[in-house]
């Protein structure tokens, strides 16, 4: 399943489009503690948090995340989109909460 795959099912709003959504999603976190997400993230993974500040995208570059989540429809500042295209790490919205997203990103088969 790619980053494009969950565009729809979890009702996405593609933040930065000149990033790619073909990145492999192999595992979900859902987490607004950075130094949690650091310590056991993995490349490939959907970082599921309401944290939209330029730390987040450190953190999601420093593991190859396939895409950061931003939950209950965030709003993410251009110079937080600028560094993530920069990394090249898709920033997705949604107005769904953190618990209802990681509810359906299980169903789709992301563990």
């Amino acid at each position: 399943m790619t980053a494009a795959d969950l565009l729809k099912p979890l009702a996405l709003k593609h933040l930065n489009p000149e990033t790619d959504l073909l990145r492999e999603v192999t595992s979900g976190c859902v987490c607004d503690l950075l130094s949690v997400v650091m310590a056991k993230g993995d490349a490939g993974m959907a970082w599921i948090t309401v944290q939209t500040h330029i730390n987040v995208i450190a953190v999601a570059s420093l593991h190859d995340f396939a895409c950061v989540i931003v939950a209950d429809g965030g709003a993410v500042e251009p110079e937080v989109l600028e560094k993530a295209t920069e990394e090249g790490i898709p920033v997705l919205q949604s107005p769904l909460s953190e618990y209802t997203l990681s509810g359906r990103l299980y169903e789709l088969g992301v563990r």
